[in-house]
């Protein structure tokens, strides 16, 4: 999360930082899964094991959530992906959908991958675009209570998973301290991007 938050990270530093809290997010949202036992067939005989017993899906919101998905695969290597564009409209801070592509959701574990939940506006889209799926859980890297309010106030049962929980939004509705603008700072486009 330093390194994130760190305004001298260059994109490719800032990538490697977000595929690793991308695996530790993925890890402490599934670790109290439930599971059922499984069996194999070993090249010497059959194994008992454990897996869980529905499918996980990650849907990033793009741009940004992207920067975690790797880190997710990384860590959940048979995860199904999906995916939601969103595009949030300055004036009114409200997310417009552009993009929808979601495998079967039925009995599915969702993880919403949106790393900066400031307002909430985008994940809350984001969290109603797969509100089929039974279980939904966000990942984010920086959160404001007052997102989290807002996520709940949408779907109650939703968890959100995130790394810290800053206190401000400035007048743009960013995150302060926060980051900057993720997506830019992964992808090296805009300001804040760490080129400059």
């Amino acid at each position: 999360l330093l390194h994130l938050r760190d305004a001298a990270a260059k994109p490719p530093r800032f990538r490697a930082a977000a595929r690793r809290l991308g695996s530790l997010l993925a890890i402490e949202a599934t670790r109290d899964l439930a599971t059922s036992v499984v069996s194999v067939e070993t090249p010497l005989g059959p194994a008992e094991g454990r897996q869980p017993p529905a499918p996980i899906v990650a849907v990033p919101v793009l741009r940004a959530g992207l920067g975690l998905l790797e880190g997710v695969v990384d860590a959940i290597p048979y995860v199904t992906v999906g995916m939601v564009g969103l595009e949030r409209q300055e004036d009114s801070l409200t997310a417009t959908r552009y993009y929808r592509k979601l495998p079967d959701l039925d009995g599915a574990l969702v993880l919403v991958l949106e790393p900066m939940l400031a307002t909430g506006g985008s994940a809350s889209t984001a969290v109603n675009e797969v509100a089929e799926a039974p279980s939904v859980t966000v990942l984010s890297v920086v959160a404001t209570e007052e997102a989290v309010a807002r996520l709940t106030s949408v779907r109650p049962d939703v968890r959100v998973v995130t790394a810290a929980v800053d206190p401000d939004l400035d007048a743009n509705g960013y995150i302060v301290p926060g980051l900057g603008d993720f997506g830019d700072r992964l992808y090296g486009t805009g300001h804040g991007s760490g080129l400059g």
